[in-house]
């Protein structure tokens, strides 16, 4: 849910109106309405692929024998979609968002078909991968058209439709996903979605090709491709993918791949994001560190509630994802919040107030593993803790253009969700690995059908509780966000 913040475009503004009738326009105006609703409905798509696939997962992970394997499902699509950010912004910079945009959503659905139709765990994680890629590929190059076709008084709308395009999916998603898990099989899950990218291609491409082809540089029109970012690129999506692999095979001789990740990981990291960054410098470093842990931390947890409730409390998987639904709600009204100019000069107190309860939330989640514990309370912790990332969040996008100069916007909002995404995939990993190494892989198919026990409780918990942990020194991080002297 973090990837499509307002504020995160990082291009150049567009010529004020010159006519009274420009300025009256909307973006469901005649010459916005095709396009506005086109793009919106990528975003919708996205939105409501995350929270169906997530209700399903645990099915198909289970059926598929791979639940020793199930961080990896999500973090291989984190892992991919920190590459395919960096070339689409590239790709899109040089020859325009068209090129980018019809790949990505291409390779979005070719992965969704890929994971519905595997028949082992490892299939089923290259189609996430795959998808990975494509939505990169897509969520760069959705900013860049907003940045070309809408003029700056009417970017805020377009971003309040992409925010408000979560709310929908993050309620309706989970129900339909667990109906449909249940009566038809979790694969229609994934098959089915890539039916819906018919109708946004048909709307924007024919306004993206008209109003925002081809480089807005001429200089950068045929220039090639930085060669140095896109190494780093590499280097992170494939450090972060070995990494993540040697996190799930607890052998001695999977120190191998870990430790030629780190090699290849840490470089690219010092190199993509801001000089300070990983020991919370003031200002910006601080932002863009907050970034990843707050979404990490959140997301790592996140990933394995439903699989809790379902092998551990019997749950449906349609109740086990609609413990989810309500946060899409509390996460706007956190955002709402604080957006409001009379809380401008307490925002780093709500940012910590909101890592706080983002910690609360986690560490109360694995409370449900108590029988006598109602499953219900989950849903509520987890809605307040979605408020605290609505605060969260939205206030860093907010801060890292405070902080950045014009020219180092989009530079900034890349190393911006290149945090976001990287401690996804880095603390799924330890998640994952301390979730098998404490039995959590035992659940297989066969065995479910058999009326066998679920993972062991403390497989769960040792994902949870340090995972709060983590979220608590984000806490600390909000005291350093503003630069001294700001």
């Amino acid at each position: 849910m973090t990837a499509l913040e307002p504020g995160d475009t990082g291009v150049a503004d567009a010529p004020a109106p010159s006519t009274a009738a420009e300025r009256d326009e909307t973006v469901l105006s005649r010459a916005y309405r095709a396009l506005s609703v086109g793009i919106v409905s990528v975003v919708l798509l996205i939105a409501f692929e995350a929270t169906a696939v997530g209700t399903a997962m645990p099915v198909a992970a289970r059926e598929l024998d791979g639940v020793s394997l199930y961080a990896f499902a999500f973090s291989g699509y984190f892992t991919t979609s920190l590459f395919g950010m960096v070339l689409s912004g590239q790709w899109s910079d040089r020859k325009g968002p068209l090129g980018p945009l019809t790949t990505g959503i291409g390779a979005f659905a070719a992965g969704l078909l890929l994971s519905g139709t595997a028949g082992v765990m490892w299939l089923f994680i290259l189609g996430r991968a795959v998808q990975g890629l494509g939505g990169g590929l897509v969520i760069v190059a959705l900013y860049v058209v907003v940045g070309r076709v809408y003029p700056e008084r009417l970017r805020p709308a377009i971003m309040a439709a992409f925010a408000a395009s979560w709310v929908v999916p993050s309620i309706v998603g989970p129900l339909a996903s667990g109906a449909v898990t249940e009566h038809l099989g979790w694969r229609w899950v994934f098959v089915g979605i890539p039916v819906l990218v018919v109708f946004p291609l048909a709307l924007a491409l024919p306004q993206i090709r008209r109003r925002a082809s081809g480089s807005v540089d001429a200089a950068a029109e045929g220039a090639s491709f930085d060669r140095r970012r896109i190494r780093l690129a590499l280097g992170i999506s494939l450090g972060a993918g070995l990494l993540q692999y040697a996190a799930q095979d607890l052998r001695w001789l999977s120190l191998v791949p870990g430790v030629a990740g780190a090699a290849l990981l840490v470089p690219a990291v010092l190199g993509l994001l801001p000089r300070g960054t990983y020991r919370a410098a003031r200002g910006l470093p601080s932002v863009v560190l907050l970034r990843g842990v707050a979404a990490g931390s959140f997301i790592a947890a996140e990933s394995f509630v439903p699989l809790m409730l379902v092998t551990q409390r019997g749950l449906s998987p349609t109740l086990a994802g609609f413990s989810l639904a309500a946060g899409g709600g509390t996460w706007a009204l956190g955002s709402l919040v604080q957006s409001r100019p009379r809380v401008e000069p307490y925002r780093e107190r709500l940012m910590t107030l909101g890592m706080v309860l983002v910690a609360a939330a986690i560490a109360a989640a694995p409370s449900v593993l108590i029988d006598s514990v109602p499953a219900w309370t989950l849903a509520v912790a987890w809605a307040f803790g979605c408020f605290g990332m609505g605060l969260v969040i939205s206030s860093t996008s907010v801060l890292l253009l405070h902080l950045s100069a014009p020219e180092e916007a989009g530079t900034n909002s890349a190393a911006l969700q290149i945090s976001d995404g990287l401690s996804n995939v880095i603390l799924l990993a330890v998640g994952g690995a301390a979730f098998a190494a404490l039995g959590g892989g035992t659940v297989t198919h066969a065995a479910t059908e058999a009326g066998g026990a679920g993972s062991h409780p403390a497989a769960f918990a040792a994902v949870f509780l340090p995972m709060a942990g983590v979220a608590l020194v984000g806490a600390w991080v909000t005291t350093r966000v503003r630069a001294t002297g700001a």
